[in-house]
């Protein structure tokens, strides 16, 4: 019986979205399934272009259909930018291969600037691409500067046509090489300061748009292209000034949602193959999975995955819901980025301990899902960048909470056009939350909830009582070990608010907060160990240190869902 927890390609039916989508999703499932896990892992390893893949998405209009907002679709009813419906693509792009999702992630990215701008011909332009198949590119890093948009060295001389000239490089770059139009950020020669700031569209095949290589061994085609003397034509201009600061900013706030649920689609794969691989060998007599370590592994890594998916499922709730007056997905964002990504890399490496050996093995998909897994937590800003982010919001979440209106499930056919009219980046500590407690309340006749709710009320006596001075308040290091216990408080709320709204089973979610007592112990220790801890914070952080609530029976009961995994699906060769 298929776990209704997990994806599964011979049970799938999205069911929930209208007739259209159900369609589209299945179509693509069912496109990797009829090219079979030899072509799939050939493909990879050729580092070929994903031809065939993009000839599959322009004949099924499938980048069109979830890509094109309701406003640039012509009247065409099938077409919107569906959160819900992007993250489930996400997880099946993920689930086959991370190449795949990388031509479609870069292209969400640019087109974010384009979808943000008031160029009416530019937005036409764009939808007009995209109905004849074209990916896009965003040109934002450099080389030199990363992604630090402050210090670009793209720079736009002004033309006597009232357009510019553009030159200078971009590098980490995807799609560079066939994008039919790249959003790239510059800056005016003659103008200083973010008032100078410009994002142009350019075309990948003109003359002046010279491509260097692919910056990677892969068949994501992520480029270095510079451009020299670059004519951008004023209808090329999307957004100039502080205009153009913020929509970068926002593009990457749309686009690293995406992450979350690439990295759930990975570890899925992952799953199905580590638990079938250990369940039918045997070792010394004894099935390698009645050593009483490998259960425990198999089982951490399965309840740490449903925690993925509850979460990332729950942060499309409040991403479609957001507006103007409710920001909270700016908080949930960078957590579903950094926080579910990094589950993932915990998911493969305790599943990789069991299988051993066979996680290299090139017949394997496990070995492109080890090596994939990394890359998702260090793109859309390292961990440290989002954890930073997310440290801005901990006072207000944790001891400042505000009214709010339960925020439903958001399944519905429903633009979210709010998305790209998200208006300027600033603000953050102005944002407010609902009650956090309301959701663990809600479970606490789950012993590990109530136990990891004891950790999270130590929390907040520590912000009040024992939070960073000023001086501790540079030392990063320092900021990031109690950022990563508030992530984890963040991290089980959304998880339980899920729970409630599916009625997940209560011996799951028991097991997984065992693991976050865990984890926030760990971290607790980590703190304490910090070269400019108090004394007050070490002594803090060892009385927050908690045993998580064992129950055995619990465990094998999770543990059966777990072993019913083995031969519930392998892909066709």
């Amino acid at each position: 019986m298929a776990d209704p927890l997990l994806f599964n390609p011979r049970t799938y039916d999205p069911a929930h979205f209208d007739t259209a989508t159900r369609r589209l999703l299945r179509a693509t499932v069912d496109w990797f399934e009829d090219r079979g896990k030899r072509q799939l892992l050939a493909d990879y390893r050729s580092r070929a272009w994903l031809e065939d893949f993009l000839r599959f998405a322009a004949k099924e209009n499938l980048f069109a259909t979830f890509l094109t907002p309701a406003a640039e679709a012509r009247g065409d009813a099938g077409k919107r930018w569906d959160t819900a419906r992007i993250a489930a693509l996400n997880e099946i792009f993920g689930f086959y291969g991370l190449d795949y999702w990388y031509a479609w992630q870069v292209t969400v990215l640019g087109l974010g600037p384009v979808w943000q701008s008031g160029n009416a011909e530019a937005r036409a332009r764009a939808a007009a691409l995209l109905d004849q198949g074209e990916v896009f590119a965003f040109g934002l890093s450099e080389r030199t500067h990363g992604a630090d948009i402050y210090s670009t060295d793209m720079v736009l001389a002004p033309g006597e046509d009232g357009g510019f000239r553009a030159t200078g490089s971009k590098y980490y770059i995807g799609n560079g090489n066939a994008a039919g139009l790249v959003s790239v950020f510059g800056r005016r020669s003659d103008v200083e300061g973010p008032d100078g700031y410009v994002f142009f569209a350019a075309d990948s095949s003109h003359p002046a748009y010279r491509l260097v290589r692919n910056v990677v061994d892969s068949s994501k085609y992520v480029s270095e292209f510079r451009l020299e003397e670059y004519p951008v034509r004023p209808v090329d201009v999307l957004h100039t000034g502080r205009a153009a600061f913020d929509a970068a900013l926002n593009t990457v706030n749309i686009g690293k949602f995406n992450l979350c649920t690439a990295s759930v689609g990975i570890c899925e794969h992952a799953m199905y193959e580590a638990v079938t691989h250990a369940h039918r060998r045997v070792l010394y007599g004894r099935r390698v999975t009645d050593f009483p370590h490998v259960r425990r592994e198999l089982t951490d890594a399965y309840v740490r995955l449903v925690g993925m998916k509850l979460f990332s499922d729950r942060a499309v709730d409040y991403f479609r819901h957001a507006g103007p007056d409710d920001r909270r997905y700016l908080l949930f964002n960078p957590m579903t980025k950094m926080k579910v990504t990094t589950e993932g890399e915990k998911v493969i490496d305790l599943m990789w301990d069991v299988i051993a050996a066979k996680g290299f093995e090139k017949d394997t998909y496990f070995a492109q899902a080890a090596s994939e897994i990394r890359g998702l937590p260090k793109l859309e800003g390292t961990v440290h960048v989002n954890l930073a982010l997310i440290i801005k919001f901990m006072a207000n979440h944790l001891l400042a909470p505000d009214a709010y209106d339960p925020v439903p499930t958001r399944l519905d056919a429903a633009d979210d056009a709010f998305l790209f009219r998200q208006g300027p980046a600033r603000g953050l500590g102005a944002i407010r939350f609902h009650d956090w407690r309301i959701a663990y309340d809600s479970h606490a006749a789950v012993p590990n909830v109530a136990r990891f709710r004891q950790q999270a009320d130590a929390l907040c006596a520590f912000v009040s009582t024992a939070a960073p001075d000023e001086e501790q308040s540079r030392d990063l290091d320092l900021l990031l070990a109690v950022g990563q216990l508030f992530a984890l408080v963040v991290h089980g709320q959304l998880i339980l608010e899920q729970a409630t709204l599916t009625g997940l089973d209560a011996d799951v979610l028991d097991e997984l907060f065992g693991i976050l007592v865990r984890d926030f112990s760990a971290h607790a220790v980590e703190l304490h160990g910090k070269d400019s801890a108090t004394t007050a914070q070490q002594e803090w952080a060892l009385g927050a240190v908690r045993r998580p609530v064992t129950d055995a029976d619990r465990t094998a009961r999770v543990w059966a869902r777990v072993e019913a995994l083995s031969g519930a699906y392998e892909m066709r060769p």
